[in-house]
């Protein structure tokens, strides 16, 4: 696994296509890997003419682990924001967007289309609005502005995605990744062939780190809401959403849609918080031709 040092770490990451083509970077979501990123989503698009590039965010898989800055009281950060106050967690969103841009200075490439899901849709955004000149154009998807007021996840659901292992054995990994998946799924078909294929992926290949994943969910409360500063997005922006999304409900993509001059939304029915095989010649079509327009000034 190529990995590059930037912002301060080492970042691991692959690159599929041809170096010369225009770039799409996949930034995932909370304690998510690059495998995340299914192999048919980036053969897809590289099939489209593009180059693509997933990576390992900070503290997940095969780049850095900071394990020196120990495990976040995310119950103590939420009583912050509840009360008020603005809790301090061991790295923001804003330090992982900036890794982005390192990483991109590190394989030379100038600008690129950022497609973020979940938590990374938000990195995804403050990568846009934070570096507009290294933006060719954004895509959130399942994700999410933080404006206060937005329906929040349904409970059985987060506490599904929450729920620990009852060991680091990868039978208890896997059987408890099957059931957050089952919770949060929408009504699209898979086989339990691919999903336990698509799970054990990530399983094999990131260690068992529970405070990393600590970290990446402390850097998600600490972070301020983007729905005024979003108004000033300039970036063609692309937001996907699944109707039956059970995290982030319809009404996070509606807002980030609207919150965004000009972006288009895509709502995707039947899809849930997930990355079903059956959901990606949406995306391949969804996102290659937005990025192709983009690349045209259209």
């Amino acid at each position: 696994m190529p990995r590059v040092h930037a912002n301060g770490i080492d970042i691991a990451y692959e690159s599929f296509g041809r170096e010369g083509d225009p770039a799409i970077l996949l930034v995932h979501g909370l304690a998510t890997p690059l495998t995340g990123w299914p192999d048919s989503l980036c053969d897809g698009l590289v099939r489209r003419g593009f180059r693509v590039v997933r990576f390992d965010n900070r503290d997940i898989g095969r780049s850095t682990v900071l394990s020196e800055h120990g495990v976040p009281n995310i119950s103590a950060m939420m009583a912050t924001l509840q009360a008020g106050g603005r809790p301090v967690p061991p790295y923001g969103l804003d330090a992982m967007a900036a890794d982005i841009v390192g990483l991109m200075d590190a394989l030379a490439i100038s600008r690129a289309h950022v497609a973020g899901a979940s938590m990374g849709g938000m990195i995804a955004q403050l990568v846009a609005l934070d570096h507009p000149w290294r933006t060719a154009s954004l895509v959130s998807i399942m994700s999410t502005t933080g404006r206060p007021g937005l329906p929040p996840a349904k409970p059985d659901a987060m506490r599904a995605l929450m729920t620990m292992p009852k060991s680091s054995s990868r039978a208890d990994r896997l059987a408890t990744a099957l059931a957050a998946v089952e919770a949060i799924s929408g009504s699209l078909p898979q086989t339990d062939e691919e999903l336990a294929a698509y799970l054990g992926r990530s399983i094999d290949y990131t260690a068992f780190d529970p405070p990393a994943g600590a970290r990446h969910m402390a850097a998600i409360v600490a972070a301020r809401p983007r729905h005024e500063r979003l108004k000033g997005l300039a970036a063609p922006t692309l937001v996907i959403h699944g109707s039956d999304d059970p995290i982030m409900l319809p009404a996070h993509g509606e807002d980030t849609a609207n919150s965004i001059p000009g972006a288009k939304l895509l709502v995707v029915p039947g899809m849930g918080h997930d990355f079903k095989e059956a959901i990606m010649p949406a995306w391949i079509e969804a996102i290659g031709d937005f990025a192709a327009k983009a690349e045209a000034g259209c």
